[in-house]
């Protein structure tokens, strides 16, 4: 899969993202790091996540207002 990703640099870090996969944002000390936890990031999204599988004791799920 090829994605369009956008990177500024704040403060000494890269910040990254994409707006091809919601939610996809990171930083980096480099920019390759950027590069690379983006596309980390990318592959985390997208693999789907099972709670039953997860210990009760760990999980904490709320409804928050925003």
């Amino acid at each position: 899969m090829k994605i369009k990703a956008t990177f500024i640099k704040d403060d000494g870090w890269w910040i990254a993202w994409t707006e091809d996969v919601p939610g996809a944002l990171t930083q980096g000390e480099t920019l390759e790091e950027a590069r690379e936890n983006l596309i980390d990031a990318i592959r985390m999204i997208q693999e789907p996540l099972d709670l039953s599988q997860l210990p009760r004791d760990k999980v904490l799920v709320e409804e928050l207002e925003v």
